[in-house]
């Protein structure tokens, strides 16, 4: 009877353990890069909304500081699709996404439109953002390029006229 019992205490141990090594590998990690609409520097935070699928649940916690300022973000295998914002700064500069179509500088603003990404395609390829908070002539400076596995977006601070509506 001992016998009997420790083989399945050791099979279900073993179970465990492998679930936990086939999530770990499910998981994916994709690395991230705020930069400013209009200098093309890059914003060093870790303060990223980040929603999955289509889904309403922000996951914040999701991603941690690099040392070079960029973001590590990790989701789970099964995302199909992403949608990333920033936040603040962690003081009182408010971001807007220059991909939104909301780049309307506080005069007669619509919604906030989410856009989403293809995590298959950020992993295979990179993806840089669309960037609707300049003209439609890039300046080179903001000819920023994603490597495989990279996503690279930009944002503008909010007006404060934006931060009072909201």
């Amino acid at each position: 009877m001992f016998r009997q019992t420790y083989r399945v205490l050791q099979l279900l141990l073993c179970i465990a353990a492998l679930c936990g090594v086939l999530s770990a590998q499910t998981q994916k990690t994709i690395t991230l890069r705020m930069m400013d609409g209009k200098t093309g520097r890059l914003i060093a935070t870790s303060d990223f909304l980040v929603r999955v699928d289509h889904q309403q649940t922000v996951h914040a916690n999701w991603v941690t500081m690099n040392e070079d300022g960029t973001g590590k973000l990790i989701v789970p295998g099964d995302a199909s699709q992403l949608s990333i914002g920033a936040s603040y700064d962690g003081s009182t500069s408010y971001y807007v996404n220059c991909d939104s179509n909301n780049d309307t500088k506080g005069k007669n603003p619509g919604p906030i439109l989410d856009r989403w990404y293809s995590v298959s395609e950020i992993l295979a390829s990179g993806i840089v953002a669309p960037n609707d908070c300049i003209g439609k002539k890039v300046p080179e400076k903001l000819q920023i390029f994603a490597k495989p596995g990279e996503f690279v977006f930009f944002v503008r601070k909010m007006t404060s006229s934006e931060q009072l509506r909201d």
